[in-house]
């Protein structure tokens, strides 16, 4: 029963993977206000699929890593009860996270389980292998972000005005627009509200948006469509990035290949996000900070490159981290940065590596008592 039993202890941490991570490529979608919550999860669940899928191809380092060769003894690697109980701890981990709405790592509260399986199976930890090649990427992947989206921010900011491209915001009634003022005068619109007649069941929004031409493009479209393109670029290299982690617990099962266990996982993160993203999508997107199409574009971007390039080069980063300070950079760049939230989400980041060891290390005695 055991090997059984592993198989589906890691389709449960592919689903809350899913359900805690699908959502966060696309949520400056949602948070911009370009796009609903369901069209913008139904983007994500393909790219991000489409990343698991490449994973076959160009995330094999991932999957040796997280099979917890040489952070272990290599006795204990091929213990399906260790690697059961990772899986079950990191993944308890994320649904607690997930219920509550915060957006955590998977890959830290997986680190942190084949640390707590590793001790509570009496092994020695590899501390130094432990700090060079997982806590440091997860340590300086989100400081990176941060870095990245502050200092880049202000440039393509400055670049859009050197084009002609202006930001406006409009006061909106279904499709037809009551009116148009510059971006950043709130007031003036809420003026207008106040004086519009409108009938029960229309839908009244503010909507961010730039108007301009380059090179006979028009900006305010290619913005858009530009913005689409790196969410889903985000979603890609999150299921790149993430789905080798969970698939490598799998490989305890000889009759799971590497392409098999991919397949797998990839598959329940996608049901996962389908079916329990919301709580987290709605963090992500209203209350790290408030955004235009341009900023969370921005954050997109910078997200993409750090995962898919630390996913080339067998990194364990975390898409979480790397995204979330993407929008703690915009946030603290635009000043209008939730500080309470981002605390909040902070202290989710530290505690997660402690439950996730102390769950794998519960979750490995009750499998293996003797």
């Amino acid at each position: 029963m055991t090997l059984p039993f592993l198989a589906v202890a890691c389709v449960l941490l592919a689903f809350a993977n899913g359900a805690n991570d699908n959502s966060k490529g696309v949520a400056t979608l949602v948070g911009s206000g370009l796009s609903r919550f369901r069209p913008a999860l139904a983007w994500a669940t393909v790219a991000t699929f489409g990343g698991s899928l490449a994973a076959v191809g160009l995330a094999t380092t991932l999957l040796e890593r997280f099979s917890g060769k040489g952070l272990v003894d290599a006795a204990l690697v091929a213990n399906a009860d260790y690697a059961t109980a990772v899986a079950l701890g990191a993944g308890l981990t994320v649904l607690v996270a997930t219920h509550v709405g915060m957006p955590i790592s998977t890959t830290h509260a997986m680190v942190g389980a084949l640390v707590g399986a590793g001790w509570a199976a009496g092994s020695a930890v590899s501390l130094g292998r432990l700090g060079t090649s997982f806590v440091m990427p997860l340590l300086v992947s989100p400081l990176l972000a941060a870095a990245a989206a502050m200092l880049c921010y202000p440039v393509l900011h400055r670049f859009r005005e050197v084009l002609g491209i202006e930001a406006d915001t409009c006061l909106c009634i279904g499709n037809e627009v009551i009116e148009v003022v510059p971006a950043g005068s709130p007031s003036t619109l809420l003026l207008r509200a106040a004086e519009v007649s409108v009938a029960v069941g229309a839908t009244i929004e503010c909507r961010n948006r730039y108007h301009g031409r380059v090179l006979g493009i028009e900006a305010g479209e290619a913005v858009n469509w530009l913005h689409w393109l790196s969410a889903g670029t985000v979603s890609f290299a999150r299921g790149l990035n993430d789905t080798p982690k969970i698939a490598a617990l799998m490989l305890v099962v000889p009759r799971f290949d590497a392409s098999v266990s991919l397949a797998i996982v990839g598959t329940a993160i996608a049901a996962g996000g389908l079916l329990r993203s919301k709580r987290v999508a709605d963090t992500m997107s209203q209350r790290i900070t408030a955004m235009n199409h341009g900023q969370g574009c921005t954050a997109n971007l910078l997200t993409s490159l750090i995962v898919i390039g630390a996913s080339r080069f067998g990194m364990p980063v975390s898409t979480t981290h790397v995204s979330c300070g993407a929008l703690f950079g915009i946030g603290t760049v635009t000043k209008q940065a939730h500080w309470g939230m981002i605390g909040t989400i902070l202290m989710a980041w530290v505690t997660t590596l402690p439950l996730g060891a102390a769950l794998a290390a519960v979750s490995y005695r009750i499998l293996h008592p003797s």
